[in-house]
């Protein structure tokens, strides 16, 4: 249990200010939200799959060798964080079109899912999934929290998405993600260190 809930806190907390939720926010604006929300959805699944696998696999490992490659991938995690966090300018797309455009289901779907996926590619949610993975040794557990986080993202950007942009400020929270990443990289260096 304390795999999935650390997941699903660590993960939403970094996707909040992320651009997953400013790409799906502006896939709503283009295309209509259902087709939207499953390819989004299908994109985070495949994500979530090939991070837990890649964590898994580290666990074949000797255990100060998993702790210095969580400290990596955690360490890798918060310099991203940290560097859109304190990057200048706000990085934020405009989402104020002029409303859904017409197009298939199929295709708003395939458009959501080709964008999500590309972007989520070494993302700080797909590292601490495989962190977490590799540190906790539950993947199924640690993949339904990070699913089930990055889903409730792209449905807070679906469905209340331009009243959220407007309430919170993306850099603060990049920021304190990134100071906990910083956070989690330090204790894994140290237990790497200190299996020695």
């Amino acid at each position: 249990m304390l795999a999935l809930v650390s997941a699903f806190a660590l993960v939403l907390v970094v996707e909040l200010p992320d651009k997953t939720l400013v790409a799906t926010l502006v896939l709503t604006t283009r295309f209509r939200a259902w087709p939207v929300f499953t390819g989004v959805a299908v994109a985070f699944a495949v994500q979530c799959a090939v991070a837990v696998l890649f964590g898994h696999a580290l666990t074949l490992l000797p255990d100060n060798v998993v702790a210095g490659v969580v400290a990596a991938l955690f360490g890798l995690g918060a310099f991203m964080l940290l560097r859109e966090g304190f990057a200048a300018g706000g990085g934020e797309e405009d989402a104020s079109r002029s409303g859904p455009r017409p197009a298939t289901f199929l295709r708003s779907a395939v458009t959501s899912f080709g964008v999500l996926f590309a972007a989520e590619w070494g993302d700080a949610s797909q590292l601490a999934t495989a962190g977490l993975t590799a540190r906790y040794g539950q993947p199924v557990a640690v993949a339904v929290g990070a699913f089930a986080a990055l889903i409730a993202v792209a449905g807070i950007a679906v469905f209340v998405g331009q009243k959220i942009r407007s309430r919170i400020r993306p850099k603060l929270i990049q920021r304190a993600a990134g100071f906990v990443f910083t956070g989690l990289a330090l204790v894994a260096l140290w237990q790497a260190v200190s299996a020695s």
